[in-house]
């Protein structure tokens, strides 16, 4: 499995682009589609699908435009991050519900794959209240859940402190070690953020 990593956007936003198995799928396109558009034609693999950890506009900006450029792509989301309408002034903190052609929404347990290989879907409410966290062979998609040494704010709508502690200590009690990949920042390590990061420890009850 290949994963390729660009920061886009204003806040410079974790962009994953996922080959296997001669598939590809697309991790929290937040902005600059022409930017993802190219690395996925880079791969040589079609787009099988975009999977959102939440729905934050710095980490969906793009999937219109790369639904412009392959149409029948299915986008999956938590279903607690979908609005119906625009967010009211400011930044758009839910994504918007898409037609039936492409709207896909996965929960706890759900499984999705690309190229045969599986990733889990964990519900991890905190940062947002469908904040999902995908958790492959050797690796997980953390969204905004876990940042090295940290995590993710808290403070927006639908945003819980406590939920969030419980989310990252679900994940700090999963077996074994796992590369983690951030929604923001550098990637770490499940091993090094269970011996040093302050939430995720109190949320495992260190």
């Amino acid at each position: 499995m290949t994963i390729t990593t660009l920061q886009v956007g204003p806040i410079m936003t974790n962009c994953y682009i996922v080959s296997h198995g001669g598939e590809t799928a697309v991790v929290d396109p937040g902005d600059e589609a022409g930017r993802i558009i190219a690395a996925i034609e880079n791969t040589g693999c079609p787009l099988a699908a975009i999977w959102l950890t939440h729905g934050h506009f710095d980490h969906c900006t793009a999937v219109a435009g790369l639904l412009e450029q392959w149409p029948d792509t299915p986008v999956y989301i938590h279903p607690a991050d979908v609005a119906d309408r625009p967010t009211p002034g400011g930044w758009e903190l839910k994504f918007p519900r898409l037609s039936a052609k492409n709207q896909r929404f996965y929960h706890e347990g759900d499984t999705v794959s690309v190229g045969g290989a599986a990733f889990t879907v964990m519900d991890t409410p905190g940062h947002s209240a469908g904040s999902v966290c995908l958790v492959g062979p050797g690796v997980i998609f953390c969204g905004d859940t876990l940042f090295r040494g940290s995590c993710g704010r808290t403070d927006f709508p639908d945003g819980s402190y406590t939920a969030m502690l419980l989310s990252l200590g679900r994940l700090g009690k999963l077996p074994g070690d796992y590369r983690c990949l951030c929604g923001h920042e550098e990637e770490t390590t499940m091993d090094f953020e269970r011996r040093h990061n302050p939430y995720l420890r109190q949320g495992m009850g260190l």
